[in-house]
């Protein structure tokens, strides 16, 4: 009796296992979808890329720990240097959540999605600072006027989290 209950538990163990490696019917053919034009010829790995921004400069974009947003760096239209920007990753409801005054950089959700940081050269003057020189190639430049603050959602700085000279960035 034991022999055939071990055996009915194996077979049913067996049957389950087997027919969860069968192959997915519903899987979408990545080869049949149109390569938008902003990939290069020859790409493979991005062919269901999806631009979420048409101006200006947009850099390290960042997802909520719901995967919902985006917190980014961008600098379009009368912006003169880089500031934060959260939108949804459908790249609707763009929003600037930093002061606007200075440079920003390295911005990231904090756990909750309700608070971000980022490092900015506010404090030291509303006025971009000056522009590194490229002319040997891409340059960041390392300004040491940049602090890390805390922000909500809506842009209202809730604690300034360095004060110290030196590049505070990249957290």
């Amino acid at each position: 009796m034991k022999w055939y209950f071990y055996t009915l538990v194996l077979g049913l163990s067996v049957t389950i296992l087997l027919s969860s490696c069968g192959e997915q019917k519903n899987k979408p053919d990545a080869s049949s979808k149109q390569t938008p034009d902003y990939v290069l010829p020859g790409e493979t790995h991005f062919r269901s890329l999806k631009m979420l921004t048409e101006e200006g400069e947009n850099a390290e974009a960042y997802f909520s720990f719901d995967e919902k947003k985006l917190v980014f760096q961008a600098t379009f239209a009368d912006l003169k240097c880089d500031q934060i920007f959260v939108m949804n990753i459908d790249g609707t409801g763009k929003k600037m959540v930093s002061t606007g005054k200075g440079r920003t950089t390295c911005s990231f959700f904090l756990p909750g999605d309700t608070t971000i940081i980022y490092a900015s050269t506010h404090l030291a003057s509303d006025e971009c600072p000056p522009p590194p020189d490229r002319s040997k190639g891409y340059v960041w430049q390392l300004y040491d006027s940049y602090d890390i603050f805390m922000a909500d959602l809506n842009g209202n700085i809730i604690k300034q989290l360095t004060n110290t000279p030196g590049y505070d960035a990249e957290a």
